[in-house]
């Protein structure tokens, strides 16, 4: 099922889908290496719930919630790690 990033819970994992950003914002994300096709965990969320800490390739990334919207996953079995 698709969602965007912000929805995940801790320790949730998923596969980038797509980004629907634009301009900017769009090439700023594809730079951080949230492409399609990436896997991220979200790893840890501020008190208020913003940002959002997401581990992908083998660093860890903050992203505020406006940013999480624009990047649909969908979300993966969590295997054994």
């Amino acid at each position: 099922m698709e969602n965007s990033l912000r929805h995940l819970r801790v320790n949730e994992k998923a596969r980038i889908s797509s980004i629907t950003a634009n301009g900017e914002m769009s090439r700023r994300l594809r730079d951080m290496g949230l492409v399609p096709g990436t896997e991220v965990k979200v790893v840890g969320r501020a008190p208020l719930r913003d940002p959002v800490a997401l581990r992908l390739r083998d660093f860890t990334l903050t992203l505020r919630n406006n940013e999480a919207d624009c990047i649909m996953v969908e979300t993966m079995e969590d295997d054994n790690e």
